[in-house]
Formats: structure tokens, C-alpha cells, sequence
């Protein structure tokens, strides 16, 4: 089965979410374009607020968005 390729919007809003649930600054963004950025920034602060409620490890991998 061939593996298909995610979408990239999807791509950079969970890498963001990673980075904010394990409490990376958002200057660590490694998005340059202005779509890339506003999504991985959208996972971040949902990531941020996960870590702060205390969201952490399996429980907050469950609020990524469907890849499906």
C-alpha cells in the first residue's frame, strides 16, 4: 500500500502542535512562508494551552487534527 502524501497545511499545524505541547518557543518555527507560519503557529498556541491544562503525552497527541 502506497503511502499518500499529507497535507502540508496539516503537515505544519501538527509539527507546530508538537512543538508547543513540549514547550518550544514559537521563534523555533521552521516555516518561512506566511501559510506555513499561520498554521504551525495555530498548533502551537493549541499546543501551549494542551501543556498548560496539562495535556501531556498520549492525551495531548489525541487533539492533533485527522491526517485521514
Amino acid at each position: 500500500m502506497k503511502r499518500q502524501k499529507r497535507n502540508r497545511d496539516d503537515r505544519a499545524y501538527n509539527r507546530g502542535y508538537m512543538a508547543g505541547i513540549n514547550g518550544k518557543s514559537r521563534e523555533d518555527c521552521p516555516f518561512g512562508t506566511l501559510q506555513g507560519r499561520t498554521h504551525w503557529m495555530g498548533g502551537w498556541r493549541e499546543g501551549r494551552t494542551d501543556q498548560a491544562q496539562g495535556f501531556l503525552g498520549i492525551a495531548g497527541i489525541q487533539n492533533l487534527k485527522d491526517i485521514g
